[in-house]
């Protein structure tokens, strides 16, 4: 189907292409710049130098864009350890941490319970410190050299993450330590 063009469309277009000569037989407008003042030019030196730094092949480094091989996204993972005895916790932990460290876990939260219910406290032989997870695994922890190694910080959990019953440990990136 042919479309008839209408005599407004016609002159519209007439219109346009003179506008259009006009245009082009103008000179482009020159931009003042910001930094000079009216009457004063740039020199010969800074337009050679503007030249040369047009022409120069080195790439200059855009700082806005970040370099994504350097991040290290936040990967976090979780052991409860309710019902085990000191010596099943101490392994369960050192087991974990290690295979966290090699997974490129950033970040371990450990719940430990607060001890309430602990059996142990009724046993007057017993330290209630040292025989309740929550202190006792911490402890262990931090006299292990192979953990601490790999261990940046051991800090508390927030309430959302188990409050006093719980703690973070927060791991190396595995490709940094020799």
């Amino acid at each position: 189907m042919i479309k008839k063009i209408s005599d407004k469309d016609i002159k519209d277009w007439e219109n346009f292409l003179k506008n259009k000569e006009k245009i082009a037989n103008k000179e482009p407008v020159k931009k003042k710049d910001v930094n000079l003042k009216k009457n004063q030019e740039i020199s010969d030196k800074d337009k050679q130098d503007w030249e040369k730094f047009l022409k120069n092949k080195e790439k200059i480094p855009n700082k806005d864009i970040v370099n994504k091989k350097n991040i290290r996204y936040e990967k976090i993972k979780k052991i409860d350890l309710h019902g085990y005895t000191i010596e099943e916790a101490n392994r369960a932990v050192e087991k974990f941490i290690n295979k966290c460290f090699v997974e490129n876990v950033t970040k371990i939260i450990i719940i430990t319970g607060k001890g309430l219910r602990s059996k142990n406290a009724t046993n007057p032989y017993v330290s209630r410190d040292l025989s309740i997870l929550k202190y006792s695994v911490p402890e262990f922890i931090e006299c292990n050299g192979n953990l601490m190694r790999i261990i940046i910080e051991i800090t508390d959990a927030k309430i959302e993450d188990g409050g006093s019953g719980a703690f973070y440990i927060y791991l190396r990136n595995k490709l940094k330590i020799k």
